[in-house]
């Protein structure tokens, strides 16, 4: 059996206002290996973003511009306004030194998958927020990460729209790269594999994987 990505014990997240404590993660265990499909569902406020933006130290580190092993799909605008959304999309590739014509083309397959390719050449400032939202979530994709994190992906999108991005992340990511994705949407969990859930910072843990 293949060696786990990440494995947490009684991982908490606490912050402080004044003299009060509020618990965004409590106490929670889980396990991630290669190739999960996990959905992580729950109110707004439940803990899900926190768990998403968590140090995931497992997987080794990286500095602060190259890709490493984690990529994070943000919920809001995150593409850098100077540049097109095909040179958004590839340049973790380009950071990781892969050639030009390669990462051009494997960004270009990304933005057809997801419905981009008409905008390729346009500027963040020129396309809507449902489609800055899937080019983050091409570029996340870009470099082949071992872990994707995706927050509410289908956020800005309308419900098919969200269901076919969806659809092209899971038909995208290579067999061993593991995807959580946070959603309020019941429909896009249901694609996945499995269900997490959270509620006031506890993770249900009856639905986690179990170790072997």
């Amino acid at each position: 059996m293949a060696e786990s990505l990440v494995r947490a014990e009684d991982l908490q997240r606490v912050y402080r206002t004044g003299e009060d404590e509020v618990f965004a993660v409590r106490s929670a265990s889980f396990r991630i290996d290669p190739g999960d499909r996990i959905a992580l569902v729950g109110p707004s406020g439940s803990g899900k973003t926190t768990i998403l933006h968590l140090e995931w130290p497992a997987l080794g580190s990286s500095d602060r511009l190259r890709p490493g092993p984690v990529a994070v799909a943000f919920q809001g605008p995150s593409l850098l306004p100077p540049l097109t959304v095909l040179e958004n999309v590839e340049l973790p590739l380009l950071l990781l030194d892969v050639g030009e014509d390669e990462a051009r083309d494997r960004a270009g397959e990304l933005l057809v998958r997801f419905g981009l390719a008409d905008v390729a050449d346009k500027l963040p400032e020129e396309i809507s927020g449902g489609q800055s939202q899937r080019a983050g979530l091409a570029r996340a994709l870009v470099a082949r990460p071992r872990l994707l994190l995706a927050d509410e992906p289908t956020g800005q999108q309308d419900g098919e729209t969200g269901l076919a991005m969806v659809t092209a992340l899971l038909s995208s990511a290579g067999p061993g790269t593991a995807l959580l994705v946070a959603t309020h949407d019941q429909r896009v969990a249901g694609l996945l594999d499995v269900g997490w859930s959270m509620r006031d910072g506890v993770l249900d843990e009856g639905v986690v994987p179990s170790s072997p």
